[in-house]
């Protein structure tokens, strides 16, 4: 019998606010890309995301959080581009903070967690090796 390789499970840590994920995975690396690239355009491709998507998520955070996490600048090639504002860098900083405490090396809440997770879906109790 093949055993099948099933991925190690992971927290991944949300901030909602009503029907909108205010801050996910997604969305710290898209803003990791932005402060990378300077380009939501840029961003969004090494991210395989439209410019339309990363621009919605953008938006999204921009609107909820007390000031923009992220700022434009028209003026095409040599001028223009996308920067995080001291905002943004400090919501990034807590997040990657926050998903450090999450991690099973770290915390022993999330280890147990783990440890009490059954067998994979495709893994029948009478499989037998």
């Amino acid at each position: 019998m093949t055993r099948t390789h099933h991925p190690a499970p992971t927290f991944q840590l949300r901030l909602a606010l009503a029907r909108d994920v205010v801050i996910g995975p997604g969305k710290a690396a898209l803003l990791d890309a932005v402060e990378r690239t300077g380009s939501i355009s840029a961003a969004g491709r090494t991210l395989n995301m439209s410019y339309k998507k990363a621009w919605q998520l953008i938006d999204t955070m921009n609107r909820h959080f007390s000031a923009p996490l992220v700022v434009t600048q028209a003026g095409g090639h040599e001028r223009g581009g996308a920067q995080l504002t001291e905002l943004g860098r400090q919501v990034l900083a807590h997040y990657r903070a926050l998903e450090r405490k999450l991690s099973p090396s770290v915390s022993a809440e999330a280890q147990a967690l783990i440890d009490l997770l059954g067998r994979p879906a495709d893994a029948s109790p009478l499989d037998s090796t």
